[in-house]
């Protein structure tokens, strides 16, 4: 089930954007074959990651020559690889681009990294906020006169590298229908961070945006687009950008709107930011005059803009979240429901991540191993 039914996937075990690339490929129907390092004793519980699910699991050896056959053996019929390591690691495992493009010359070979294959820094090790360091993001997130904030690994792992990696593993796809060819997909976090950052670096450009931290309209600086504290304590996120939104804020509010409506918006020059700090002390005094269950009463579902802003507990509760299914349940862990979704080709039901391993016998037998063949690869440790 799913539009990416009948694509075969094989994972190389990794960490992060990779896992998160082939749980998107393999909820919306992709065949993913995760191959894991032959460590996990046979008792080993199965994983709750949620970016562990939607896949089969095979475990080699790779200090066994052998265990590098088998892998080439399940490349041979696979549309896509991917993997994380950092550049010439796959070569020295015998299972570099030009190895498994020889054994399929449709196979998409992609390759996910922080820095890049190439680069003064392609070799060095790092992590989501060195890469979005380097793009400018880091940067533009935090408060007024603080430092840089880390905004999770949400930017550099899964929206620079997963997603960045699964969209051009599928436009290769879609490219080798057509040429019969298949090729590498070099995917950097800092290039798909670089990407997303696009729009910021235009108008840094043109004097739109403040390149400082928390300065950007966008970034917290402006009172209509920022987080503000209720009665109780509890957090709200507002975003009236546009005058009619802001003004109906303002309104719902209780604020004088004649007196507000042109108080340092639109943030238009140093005049504006000079009255930026008044209208945040109004907003700020109106939020903290009501609990956020009676400013959810007021303003959720208008066009002010609004949202509470819930915590992971309470997310997968909120009427919104309910009524569409954003998130599931699976095996007692609450987790995103497969996206985006499909009118005609649904994905099919979640399956749990497997333990590491399991399907072994399973996938090597339909890759053409003998019962024989795959109990003489167990005995000299090729395969867990």
């Amino acid at each position: 089930m799913g539009p990416l039914s009948g694509l075969k996937v094989i994972e190389l075990a990794g960490i992060g954007p990779v896992p998160f690339c082939a749980m998107m490929l393999g909820d919306l129907g992709a065949a993913v074959v995760r191959v894991e390092r032959a460590a996990a004793g046979p008792d080993s519980a199965a994983p709750v990651d949620p970016l562990l699910r939607s896949r089969r699991s095979i475990a080699l050896n790779f200090k066994n020559e052998a265990a590098t056959g088998v892998a080439l053996k399940l490349i041979e019929s696979a549309d896509v690889l991917v993997e994380g390591f950092r550049p010439g690691v796959t070569e020295r495992l015998g299972l570099g681009p030009d190895v498994c493009l020889a054994r399929n010359p449709r196979l998409v070979y992609g390759r996910m990294t922080g820095w890049g294959q190439t680069g003064p820094l392609a070799q060095a090790a790092g992590h989501d906020i060195n890469y979005i360091a380097l793009t400018g993001a880091l940067h533009m997130i935090g408060p007024q006169g603080g430092k840089p904030v880390p905004p999770l690994n949400l930017i550099g792992d899964f929206g620079g590298g997963g997603m960045l990696l699964a969209f051009g593993v599928l436009a290769a796809v879609l490219e080798t229908r057509h040429s019969g060819k298949g090729q590498v997909v070099d995917a950097a976090m800092v290039d798909g961070t670089a990407a997303m950052m696009g729009i910021f670096h235009a108008m840094n450009t043109q004097g739109v945006v403040r390149d400082a931290t928390g300065e950007d309209i966008l970034g917290g600086g402006a009172p209509w687009y920022d987080t503000y504290l209720t009665k109780d304590g509890r957090a709200v996120a507002v975003a009236a950008i546009e005058p009619q939104f802001y003004r109906l804020l303002l309104e719902k509010l209780g604020l004088d709107v004649n007196r507000f409506l042109h108080l340092g918006y639109p943030a238009i020059g140093a005049q504006a930011r000079r009255e930026w700090p008044e209208l945040r002390a109004a907003i700020t005094a109106a939020f903290a005059s009501r609990t956020r269950a009676e400013w959810c009463q007021i303003l959720e579902g208008t066009d002010a803009c609004f949202a509470p802003v819930l915590s992971l507990a309470e997310a997968p509760h909120h009427p919104h979240n309910v009524a569409r299914a954003t998130f599931i349940d699976v095996e007692g862990i609450p987790q995103n429901a497969p996206a985006p979704r499909f009118s005609r080709t649904a994905a099919g039901p979640v399956q749990p991540p497997p333990r590491a391993g399991a399907d072994t016998d399973a996938v090597l037998a339909e890759a053409g191993y003998s019962t024989r063949e795959m109990e003489h690869l167990r005995s000299v440790g090729a395969v867990g």
